[in-house]
């Protein structure tokens, strides 16, 4: 990569920051980031990330200062991490209302399910093996939702793009 090239990248990456990184550039202007431009969205997901961020925090307080005793910080520990697991696992669920009113599965990822079936089988066959409950228990819901969605995407099969299709005659 020529020296220029670098230099036009590293200068299109700082422009890309918003329009209070570098308002006063004029080689930058007011470009806002897509991602962000939208206020409201903005506030509600940084809210909710530092809502999640306080929970991990409190956690951890929790765990680390006020259970003196190992053997019930391990018990506990693996208790809340379950429950997280459990929750992400049953996360892609509340897409199943709109997939079975519209009939399509576009909103779901065929990808995703497959690495998360392998996934969540890997960590229950572990966990059987170590005879832990807290990795077989919270790692079934992935095995079992992995299952919901592939019955959902051999129900409502995903229309192939147009253009891709096209593109192939």
């Amino acid at each position: 990569m020529e020296a220029g090239g670098f230099l036009d990248s590293l200068i299109y990456g700082a422009c890309v920051l918003g329009p209070q990184a570098h308002a006063n550039d004029p080689e930058c202007g007011q470009r806002p980031v897509p991602a962000l431009s939208h206020h409201g969205s903005q506030r509600v997901v940084l809210l909710q990330t530092a809502t999640l961020l306080g929970v991990l925090l409190l956690g951890y307080g929790y765990f680390w200062l006020l259970v003196p005793n190992p053997e019930a910080r391990l018990q506990q520990l693996g208790l809340f991490c379950s429950v997280f697991t459990i929750s992400m696992y049953l996360s892609p669920l509340a897409d199943l209302a709109k997939v079975i009113q519209t009939k399509s599965t576009q909103c779901l990822s065929y990808p995703l399910t497959i690495a998360t079936l392998l996934t969540s089988a890997s960590w229950c066959l572990y966990g059987f093996r170590l005879r832990d409950p807290y990795i077989m228990v919270s790692n079934f819901p992935g095995i079992v939702t992995s299952f919901i969605r592939f019955w959902l995407f051999w129900k409502y099969p995903q229309e192939q793009d147009r253009n891709y299709w096209l593109l192939q005659t």
